[in-house]
């Protein structure tokens, strides 16, 4: 794919962070938009706004994406309205900071499922559409934090782990058919993500706003890169993490990130 212009791309978690950066980034590239969320009135809105002002489509389908039937009801309507999706941001995820016995177990049900389960679900369900066109492709959403086991962040940055690894592996399935799959490895981003997790954001430095992480992923994907780490500086701290025994990767993360 060469360009978003006139293609449909679906966003998950679209209604604020990055995923709201990608609609209004794509929208401007006169994309057309398949807006989801759990909050019906704020993608309503939004696709109404990018309608009124950038002159293409732009639809709205609440749904919970936490839930088992969440990702299957959502393809539901988009296939009901038989509306083609071209391309898959799988964006929506959360996470939660603290010592692991202090978060309750629903929630980490919870984040398991839609950081995990929701990212492969849409995957498997959209990707035969692609194969057939021969084109179109996804761009996951994980995290830097997937690249090591991060205490006080364990199941987060375990599931960012799966999304990391579940892309590199599909992209290089796929290759050769048409379809891009890319990672986009965020470190610190300005979002509601830090208010979800309750991080505490001494913790955190130099964070990038959503605004250039969403622009930096949308251009990794057009020209087939397959992971992206916003920033010299995460790029750094990753990339040196892997010449150490993870257990003092987990030793250094875990003086970083305890309460």
């Amino acid at each position: 794919m060469k360009r978003y212009r006139g293609k449909t791309v679906l966003i998950t978690g679209a209604s604020s962070g990055i995923g709201l950066e990608f609609a209004k980034s794509l929208a401007q590239s006169k994309a057309n938009l398949v807006l989801t969320a759990r909050s019906e009135q704020t993608i309503t809105e939004m696709a109404r706004m990018f309608q009124n002002e950038q002159n293409i489509k732009a639809h709205a389908f609440a749904a919970d994406l936490s839930t088992q039937s969440g990702p299957h009801a959502l393809f539901k309507k988009i296939t009901d309205a038989e509306i083609d999706v071209d391309v898959v941001i799988n964006n929506a995820g959360f996470g939660k900071w603290g010592a692991f016995e202090s978060v309750d177990c629903a929630t980490y049900e919870s984040m398991c499922m839609l950081n995990i389960n929701a990212v492969t679900v849409l995957t498997h369900l959209f990707l035969p559409q692609m194969l057939k066109k021969g084109s179109g492709g996804f761009l996951n959403v994980a995290s830097t934090a997937g690249f090591q086991p991060v205490p006080y962040f364990a199941t987060y940055s375990a599931t960012k782990s799966f999304v990391l690894s579940f892309s590199e592996a599909l992209a290089e399935e796929y290759r050769g058919r048409g379809i891009t799959v890319t990672c986009l490895c965020p470190g610190g981003t300005e979002s509601n993500f830090h208010n979800i997790s309750k991080m505490d954001r001494r913790k955190l430095s130099s964070l990038h706003s959503a605004d250039t992480v969403a622009k930096l992923g949308l251009q990794a994907f057009l020209s087939g890169k397959l992971t992206l780490i916003p920033g010299a500086r995460n790029y750094l701290l990753v990339n040196s993490s892997r010449f150490s025994p993870r257990s003092v990767v987990a030793k250094v993360t875990a003086m970083m990130f305890k309460p």
